[in-house]
C-alpha cells in the first residue's frame, strides 16, 4: 500500500471510529431519562463498532506512520468531530475560546509530524 493510499485509508477508518466513539461517549446526554445501566450497555454496543474501525486503522496505518503520529491523527479527527457533534447533535454553542483552544491543540499536535 503506497503512502497516499495508507494515509486516506487510515484517515477514513479513524473518522468512522471517532463517529462511533463520540456517540458512545456523549450521545446519551440527550437521553437523561434512561437508566444508567441501559446507557452503559448501549454505549458498549456502540463502542464495539468503534473498535471495528480503530483497530484496522492503527494496524494499516502503522505501516507508514509511527504510533505517535497515529495517535495525533486520531486526536485531531476527534476534535473536529466533537465540535460538529456538540454543535449539531447536542445543540451546544461553541465560543471563540473553544475554537482557539482546539486550534492550539491542533497546532501542538502537528509538531509531532515535523521531521
Amino acid at each position: 500500500m503506497n503512502y497516499l493510499s495508507a494515509f486516506l485509508t487510515t484517515i477514513s477508518l479513524l473518522t468512522l471510529s471517532n463517529l462511533f466513539m463520540t456517540f458512545a461517549w456523549y450521545g446519551h446526554l440527550k437521553y437523561e431519562g434512561y437508566p444508567l445501566y441501559f446507557v452503559i450497555l448501549a454505549s458498549w454496543a456502540i463502542a464495539f463498532f468503534e473498535y471495528c474501525f480503530q483497530v484496522p486503522a492503527n494496524r494499516l496505518g502503522h505501516i507508514h506512520f509511527s504510533a505517535f503520529e497515529l495517535k495525533i491523527m486520531q486526536e485531531i479527527i476527534t476534535m473536529v468531530i466533537f465540535v460538529l457533534f456538540s454543535f449539531l447533535y447536542l445543540e451546544e454553542s461553541i465560543g471563540w475560546n473553544h475554537y482557539v483552544g482546539f486550534l492550539c491543540i491542533i497546532v501542538g499536535s502537528l509538531i509531532i509530524f515535523y521531521k
